[in-house]
């Protein structure tokens, strides 16, 4: 078996618009095509011991034992490693149940799809998934240990931590979307201008001054002492000498602990001789050079969390630690204490697991214990120095038993520092009573608490943390987002796309849109290239600028990786016909349109699907979308138009020479197609379709007048500022040149329709076929162009993708001898500038020269150049 290429989705895709996060590994079963499971002798037996739980997956049975059913029965190996994949990573703390594998159309290769928790761990356990189906088949010892813990490491080290994690649920639950900035805790929650950030949990509303102050122990308690608050009495050091008069001046037992520490990391607590003092110090100075030394305060360790500067929620911190038996060893005991179900790896329980490290073996030793020793029966031993939950803490939720007065203090405490996400470290025998009274005191103020031990408390109710930090950034109900143009379909979207973006430019809107050719940003190129696939999307919706997203999303990007977006406003389909057949997959129309219905798919509800009623595989997308639909056609008669209509629904339709919107039975006549620019007259049938969903959609959004839409109608003036490689047109002194990216029948078709209605002859055509279409469809190339033009210079693209020169232009010449009913003369010039200086030199008075081109930048560029040269007299 051979894993071919291994994809990522990240958002809505053709496998599934609901579940974003899926793994689609194109996989070759070479000759264990003609090997179901069962033809391998012992293969059920050896996958019911290695993998046992798989009893629990129902498959198609639907009852549990049913997958094992399949394999006794025989199924495809593919199969078998969809199910392997699910239960490795649920194995590993990452439950997931969604899988798919299905045939990519060639004979013993599938694509095997499967959802995952995160990205590396879904890429591993792909490969992982294939080695252990080889080693069941080959009946060879596989250590499945090893997979799991593996999974579990690469879950910690990509993950969302549990705080950021769980402010990023809050933010779900509530529809606000979110893009993860780095590997990291930067996180954006909502899109454009909308967008707040996160860091772990300090937000872009927390003061910087506010973490530089807390992140600063001394300061921290220099303020809170001047306000009255109780905190242990101590002072800075750097020394030795230092040390010596603090431990003179302050007594036993004391705290020593880094300046600029954070997660207890470098503190040493309730020390009590000069040489435990000593360590302390080497050990808070591996993480600066000034150190605290404070009074140690007798008491519990409690943590007070803050948001918005109000008291949320309390717990009492416990550091890890075992207790005696009187018969087993301190070993033991931690073995035992570790097999405690809600004790996992990481972050991925309730508890993490104890650890014996260097903190660990620091402890022991003062008490001159060992991992051998025996404690007394009842006696405690601490493992840690903190009561971190990362470390094997345990906490206990606290929150109802504080005392108002504490309460008071600790809000007071988050306006002092100017926190308004703050924990507080609090030392006190208990909260019930204020801590000015009990003899606690404020140990320190943090940024970027964590949320942990209140979301998920070993002991007590569990308080949603988020909750609150979600409710003072996005206020009222808000959800972050800007609204969302998504455009789709075969041919047109560029063009439906530009439109769409000037004219709500034009309404005063902060445009951001991707095309075929560029991002840009309020008319502003950000990227070049081919951008209509999610990387292109997130650009603009993470830009801060952007409060209106108008975005092409093409096939490559939706079955590369899905859409970028959970949700759109409005969606367009402008058509779907035959290209890129054959690639990645999708083999028929049907399918192609399944791949562009992921689009309207991700309408919320009561946004709006706009769709060709002319198309009658756009048009049955209405019948799986759980959203409001409006149609398009150029003709006002058409059937489903009037029946649409009659029910109340909206439509764009070409009537009377008007772009006419139907509102029910009522008519509002937008602009005549003779003075939109992009339309030539109306010779460009094809513009007055890809203007009648541009319109269309901004209509539907309320606060876009008529009068906005008709001033960008009258605006958008075709030209290669505003419509690269879109019926551009250039005048020479006797000929003219109309540069197009018509690289599909489709299109072709439509541009041969637009320049038999222009003026010029001979017509001249300047073709090139595509090498990763069907061999059919550069043949049709061919036969369109011998309907249309009447001289053809055949060229070929940069990227012949797959093929050689010779086939894609021998295929051409083969279409047009077919279609051709006259002489046409055909030259074979295979570089483009070449061509287009071969065009231009032999070009007669008159003549009309239309070139399919490549690269559009490169070809427009190119006749700019040519032109200007023209112009000072440099071309003859």
């Amino acid at each position: 078996m051979k894993i071919e290429e291994i994809k990522i989705m990240r958002g809505p895709n053709y496998w599934s618009v609901r579940r974003p996060k899926l793994i689609q590994m194109k996989l070759d079963l070479e000759e264990m095509e003609q090997r179901p499971t069962n033809t391998i002798d012992g293969f059920l037996e050896r996958l019911e011991v290695l993998m046992p739980s798989l009893y629990e997956h129902r498959c198609s049975e639907d009852k549990p034992g049913g997958f094992f059913s399949r394999v006794k029965e025989g199924t495809w190996m593919g199969h078998v490693i969809e199910h392997i994949a699910l239960e490795l990573q649920t194995l590993a703390g990452m439950d997931c149940g969604f899988g798919r594998t299905r045939s990519t159309g060639k004979e013993g290769e599938y694509f095997v799809v499967f959802d995952y928790m995160e990205e590396d761990a879904g890429v591993y356990t792909a490969k992982a998934s294939v080695r252990i189906a080889q080693a069941l088949i080959d009946a060879k010892e596989y250590d499945l240990s090893e997979d799991i813990q593996r999974l579990r490491e690469i879950r910690e080290d990509t993950r969302l931590g549990p705080s950021t994690g769980s402010i990023v649920e809050e933010a779900v639950k509530r529809g606000i979307p979110f893009i993860r900035l780095n590997k990291q805790s930067l996180v954006q929650l909502g899109y454009g201008v909308h967008q707040k950030r996160i860091r772990a949990t300090i937000a872009s509303t927390t003061s910087t001054i506010a973490v530089d102050i807390a992140g600063d122990k001394e300061e921290t308690k220099n303020l809170l002492d001047a306000a009255q608050i109780p905190v242990p009495r101590g002072t800075v050091i750097r020394t030795e000498a230092g040390l010596r008069d603090a431990v003179d001046k302050y007594g036993y037992p004391l705290v020593i602990k880094p300046i600029d520490g954070n997660h207890g990391k470098g503190n040493t607590t309730n020390i009590t001789t000069w040489e435990q003092a000593t360590k302390a110090l080497e050990a808070a100075k591996q993480y600066g050079r000034s150190v605290i030394v404070e009074k140690y305060i007798v008491g519990f360790d409690f943590r007070v969390l803050v948001i918005n500067y109000k008291f949320i929620c309390a717990a009492l911190r416990t550091p890890a630690a075992v207790t005696g038996d009187g018969e087993h060893n301190i070993q033991w005991l931690v073995d035992e204490t570790n097999k405690d179900p809600r004790r996992g790896y990481g972050h991925e329980k309730v508890l993490t697991q104890i650890t014996i490290d260097q903190f660990t073996q620091k402890m022991l030793d003062e008490k001159g214990y060992t991992l051998e020793t025996v404690p007394a029966k009842g006696e405690l031993v601490l493992l840690k120095p903190t009561a971190n939950l990362s470390t094997g803490g345990t906490s206990t939720d606290v929150t109802d038993e504080v005392h108002p007065v504490n309460i008071f203090m600790a809000e007071r405490i988050a306006r002092i520092i100017g926190l308004d996400i703050c924990g507080i470290d609090i030392m006190a025998p208990e909260l019930s009573h204020p801590i000015t009274e009990n003899g606690g005191a404020i140990l320190e103020v943090n940024a970027a608490p964590g949320f942990r031990m209140h979301v998920e408390p070993s002991d007590g109710l569990p308080r949603n943390a988020a909750e609150p930090v979600i409710d003072m950034l996005f206020p009222k109900g808000s959800n972050g987002r800007i609204p969302i143009i998504a455009v789709t379909g075969t041919n047109g979207k560029t063009t439906t796309t530009r439109l769409t973006a000037h004219i709500c430019k034009t309404a005063g809107k902060k445009v951001g849109y991707t095309t075929s050719d560029g991002v840009y940003i309020q008319n502003q190129l950000m990227m070049k290239g081919d951008c209509t696939g999610p990387v292109s999307a997130k650009f603009v919706l993470s830009d801060p600028t952007v409060d209106f997203a108008v975005l092409e999303c093409a096939r490559g990007g939706l079955l590369k990786a899905g859409l970028a977006f959970d949700k759109c406003d409005v969606a367009i389909v402008t058509n779907v016909t035959a290209d890129h057949m054959g690639l990645a997959g999708i083999n028929t129309l049907e399918q192609m349109a399944r791949v562009k219905s992921v689009v309207p798919e991700t309408v919320r509800p009561g946004g709006f699907a706009i769709l060709n009623a002319e198309d009658d595989l756009v048009y049955n997308m209405k019948d799986e979308l759980n959203c409001n639909v409006a149609l398009f056609s150029m003709d006002e008669n058409n059937p489903r138009i009037k029946r649409h209509c009659k029910g109340g629904g909206y439509a764009a339709v070409y009537e009377n020479g008007y772009i006419t919107i139907l509102k029910g039975t009522w008519k509002i006549r937008v602009l005549k197609v003779t003075d939109i620019p992009i339309t030539f007259d109306g010779k460009a049938l094809h513009n007055i379709m890809n203007t009648l969903p541009a319109v269309l959609a901004a209509y539907l959004f309320r606060e876009i007048s008529i009068e906005d839409i008709r001033t960008g109608l009258s605006t958008f003036i075709p030209s290669p500022a505003l419509t690269p490689g879109r019926l551009n047109i250039f005048e020479f002194k006797k000929c003219k040149f109309i540069v197009d990216f018509a690289h599909n029948p489709a299109g072709l078709d439509l541009l041969g329709n637009f320049v038999s209605k222009m003026e010029g002859s001979p017509k001249i055509g300047i073709i090139s076929g595509t090498g990763d279409r069907r061999d059919d469809d550069i043949r049709e190339l061919g036969r369109l162009s011998a309907k249309y033009f009447d001289e053809i210079i055949i060229r070929c693209d940069k990227n012949l993708r797959g093929r050689t020169a010779e086939e894609i232009v021998n295929l051409l010449v083969v279409g047009i001898n077919e279609a051709k009913t006259k002489d046409i003369p055909v030259e074979i010039i295979y570089k483009e500038p070449e061509a287009i200086v071969f065009a231009y030199k032999n070009a007669k008075p008159g003549s009309l020269i239309t070139i399919m081109c490549d690269v559009v930048s490169e070809a427009l560029d190119f006749i700019k150049e040519l032109k200007e040269k023209e112009d000072v007299g440099l071309l003859t």
